[in-house]
């Protein structure tokens, strides 16, 4: 560990922030810089090391860009059969080419514990999604079966909305029968997440999915089950901690939430800077839960992404 955190520390002045190719237009996104070649029908998908909370960039994380891409993939490869995605390839680090999708305007959040937003919205007695849940829960309590809460997909610099599922079909959002097998593939994917999880010593606590249309097909799109996208808690401490009324060990950027909230920051003026002492804990400990989702060591060298990404896709796709 002491020799990854001495390269986590070195990597900390050449962090992925932002990327400038020539692979058709670019759309930037709050992590990541996408690339839209509309004759090939293919877009390029950057991760950057740009972590975002409260839907507002706060910073970069050493390697962040690298454990979410690697992320994604390992779940992308082992969700194909229940949900067919938009990956083609992954040529370098931090770059997905995928199929270019008509994406659906709406998140589609599945959710198995009362955490997070969800959970601030119960204590304020609102309903969640239009989903009106039991009285007497408590924080962090498992929900007699997951539940599914979307919301609507913010433009940048605007926060997400919850929608209920009703609104998005009266409102013609997305088509009934399209929602439908969005519904249905989403429930089997965190299924099969939690089992996965389950089988590292893991909680699935809640995941946002992504959907889009490509020649007809509805399409998993963007990131799936990464540290990003979805909660990940300790199994072996949880109930023990739950009965003790203490926060379950979380994997995931709840760590970075909780620390900006504690510097008095939600979303609202300009985000506190991230000491790099803490930018290298982080990083760290996104590397330490991608090794315990996945099984595999994390490979990580100090390196300029950006050179790399420009020469693979120059030598590979005639940038």
């Amino acid at each position: 560990m002491a020799a990854l955190e001495e390269v986590v520390r070195e990597q900390l002045k050449k962090c992925l922030s932002s990327t400038n190719l020539a692979l058709g237009e670019k759309i930037v996104g709050k992590v990541r810089d996408n690339y839209i070649d509309k004759d090939k029908q293919v877009r390029y998908v950057i991760t950057t090391d740009r972590i975002s909370c409260f839907d507002v960039v706060v910073g970069t994380i050493p390697f962040k860009g690298k454990v979410l891409t690697d992320l994604a993939v390992y779940w992308l490869e082992k969700t194909k059969d229940i949900a067919e995605n938009h990956l083609i390839d992954m040529p370098c680090d931090c770059v997905m080419i995928c199929k270019e999708c008509e994406v659906l305007p709406v998140e589609v959040v599945i959710r198995g514990y009362l955490a997070g937003s969800a959970w601030r919205d119960y204590k304020a007695g609102r309903d969640i999604s239009g989903i009106k849940l039991p009285e007497g829960l408590k924080e962090w309590q498992k929900l007699s079966s997951p539940i599914l809460t979307p919301s609507t997909k913010a433009s940048k610099g605007e926060h997400d909305m919850p929608i209920s599922e009703k609104e998005i079909i009266e409102r013609k959002i997305v088509d009934k029968k399209i929602w439908e097998e969005v519904r249905e593939k989403a429930f089997a994917l965190f299924s099969f997440g939690q089992e996965e999880a389950e089988k590292r010593g893991l909680i699935l606590v809640d995941t946002k999915y992504e959907f889009g249309i490509y020649k007809g097909k509805v399409l998993l799109v963007d990131e799936v089950h990464t540290l990003d996208s979805s909660r990940y808690w300790i199994a072996s401490t949880y109930q023990e901690r739950l009965n003790r009324g203490e926060p379950p060990e979380m994997l995931d950027k709840e760590q970075v939430r909780r620390w900006l909230r504690e510097q008095g920051f939600s979303g609202e003026g300009e985000p506190p800077i991230l000491p790099d002492e803490f930018r290298v804990q982080t990083a760290l400990s996104y590397i330490n839960s991608y090794e315990l989702i996945t099984g595999k060591v994390f490979e990580g060298k100090v390196k300029d992404f950006n050179e790399e990404i420009a020469k693979v896709l120059s030598r590979d796709f005639a940038l």
